[in-house]
């Protein structure tokens, strides 16, 4: 779960990097093509660019409000993970001693067993 986070958060820093990228051009074309005559007729794009550069920084400012509210989802969850990891730690280790204690031999792991195993350990390398 915690790599799906990492990928969404690289995809926010990348969406707000292009906004970046989108505005800075808008502005260049802006400034080069038509530094006199933003609003008039004949321009490379149909609406006030001076409005599409309004609008991006309200997307700008939505997606920025969207990651401040994501980051504690983020911390929260990394947060969740060690718990996890460290309670299921901790009762591993309990069997372990209550077996050498009975004096129980550790049976070998079933197929599912071992299946669940490598997959719990591929989500928690802690482990």
């Amino acid at each position: 779960m915690e790599a799906e986070v990492d990928k969404l958060e690289l995809m926010f820093q990348k969406a707000d990097s292009d906004l970046d990228y989108i505005q800075y051009r808008l502005e260049y074309e802006i400034k080069t093509n038509h530094p006199d005559s933003a609003g008039e007729a004949g321009l490379w794009i149909s609406k006030d660019p001076g409005e599409i550069l309004k609008e991006l920084s309200a997307i700008k400012s939505r997606y920025q409000a969207l990651c401040a509210r994501f980051k504690p989802l983020s911390v929260e969850q990394k947060e969740n993970k060690s718990r996890i990891c460290a309670i299921l730690s901790k009762t591993m280790t309990m069997v372990q001693e209550l077996q050498k204690q009975t004096d129980l031999e550790l049976t070998l792991l079933t197929e599912e067993e071992k299946a669940v195993t490598e997959q719990l350990r591929s989500y928690m390398p802690d482990l």
